[in-house]
């Protein structure tokens, strides 16, 4: 083929029109069209006939056009992406509780891949990664330069094998290494159980799409196994990235039983929305604390700020993460699709959390303790040598009691816990 020598010939005029037409009419709800930049479109053309003219090896023309719509999303925001056949359909696997991976959600920032949490039971949990972590490295190779896609597919492979990941951690400026063994990833999204008579647990790790049937099933049982009723409850949304809108919702509302939930805004029509609770509350109105931490993301941060809002819950932990946008999945054609951020969405108050986070109500840092913590406090009268015993000899001295077996397993949920068993004694 003859050399383009500049964007006004016949190719160059064809490809433009092309970028120009839309493929389908434009819904009568989009925003007005602008007048069209056509210095920068000419620009783009005359770069991608470069490109295709003068590469140094030869290059397929749909690959370079992928690259394009890639790079323009890419460039809007860390959530927004091009997904092609195989991510498009391992997204869909993802919503439905089993992928293969490593088994934590992520995004860009910077050029690298920061670790938004690692999910349950999956390697990424296993190899002790944290939210925050930065991954620049994996098997050695650098991650500057690539896409959030392009990365994601290096994550990936078969199950069983292994991929070695550089991360940085916090303010420590000197990288290290984890060794990862990829797995199917099977997310069970609600745990529940018994923290003592009276007290339950529900840990949601993801919002998928039975998320909100499965967090009414889990408090029936937990209510069933302790007699008819709970006292309280912990829900514990610690390190859980988010995922589907619709069963934040849906989790919200199990325990919310009039007004709004959450809102959304965009720039068009379908974007702007508002859901509301419907008159139930699985608990019956008994106390209920909500633990977050820097892993709570996206959908958790929906539910914890319902919750805080109306005042249903006390939210416990660390602020969060603060991913106060709405993605969209847009099918394309050749079953691939765009991830688009086409809306923020505001918590029942009015509130954005875009960048700012849910603010804890009781601010609990994650801290590990030891049992002779757990029981170290001021001398009393029955730590000293030869004090009076009390008339009911069988009565151990305080500073015997062992220490909380929960607390040094988890501080945060320990605390949960004694702050639940006060409000139910304010709630009676």
């Amino acid at each position: 083929m003859q050399r383009l020598k500049q964007p006004g010939s016949l190719y160059g005029a064809l490809f433009l029109a092309a970028l120009l037409l839309p493929a389908t009419p434009l819904s009568a709800e989009s925003p007005e069209t602008e007048s069209l930049p056509l210095e920068e479109l000419r620009t783009f053309t005359e770069a991608y006939e470069r490109i295709r003219e003068e590469y140094v090896e030869s290059i397929d023309e749909a690959t370079l056009i992928r690259n394009a719509i890639r790079g323009m999303l890419e460039g809007l925001d860390p959530h927004s992406g091009y997904l092609d056949a195989d991510g498009y359909q391992r997204l869909r696997d993802g919503t439905r509780g089993e992928f293969g991976g490593l088994g934590m959600e992520v995004g860009m920032e910077d050029g690298f891949i920061r670790v938004i949490a690692p999910i349950d039971g999956t390697p990424a949990e296993a190899a002790g990664i944290q939210p925050e972590d930065l991954i620049i490295r994996i098997d050695g190779a650098s991650v500057k330069g690539l896409g959030l896609e392009e990365s994601l597919d290096r994550l990936r492979g078969e199950p069983g094998s292994e991929v070695t990941l550089t991360l940085l951690r916090g303010n420590d400026d000197q990288p290290f290494e984890v060794m990862l063994e990829r797995a199917i990833i099977e997310v069970r999204s609600v745990r529940s159980r018994l923290l003592e008579p009276g007290y339950g647990y529900l840990r949601i790790s993801q919002f998928q799409e039975r998320t909100g049937e499965a967090v009414l099933d889990a408090v029936d049982r937990l209510i069933t196994e302790n007699n008819g009723m709970l006292e309280g409850l912990v829900m514990d949304l610690r390190n859980n990235p988010g995922g589907l809108l619709e069963s934040a919702v849906a989790v919200a509302d199990a325990f919310i039983t009039s007004g709004v939930l959450v809102s959304t805004d965009g720039r068009v029509k379908r974007a702007k929305d508002s859901f509301s609770a419907t008159p139930s509350d699985v608990m019956e109105g008994a106390p209920l604390v909500v633990l977050v931490n820097a892993g709570s993301a996206s959908a958790s941060e929906i539910v914890a700020g319902a919750l805080q809002d109306h005042r249903r819950a006390v939210v416990m932990g660390e602020p969060t993460f603060g991913k106060g946008s709405v993605q969209s999945i847009m099918p394309l054609r050749n079953a691939t699709a765009i991830k688009l951020t086409t809306a923020r969405y505001y918590t029942p108050s009015g509130r954005s959390i875009q960048a700012e986070g849910i603010v804890p109500d009781v601010r609990v840092d994650d801290l590990r303790v030891s049992e002779r913590e757990a029981v170290a406090r001021q001398t009393r009268e029955a730590d000293l040598p030869r004090h009076l015993r009390s008339r009911d000899t069988d009565t151990p001295s305080p500073s015997q009691a062992p220490a909380s077996a929960l607390a040094t397993q988890d501080y945060v949920l320990a605390e949960a816990l004694n702050l639940l068993k006060g409000l139910s004694i304010f709630n009676q």
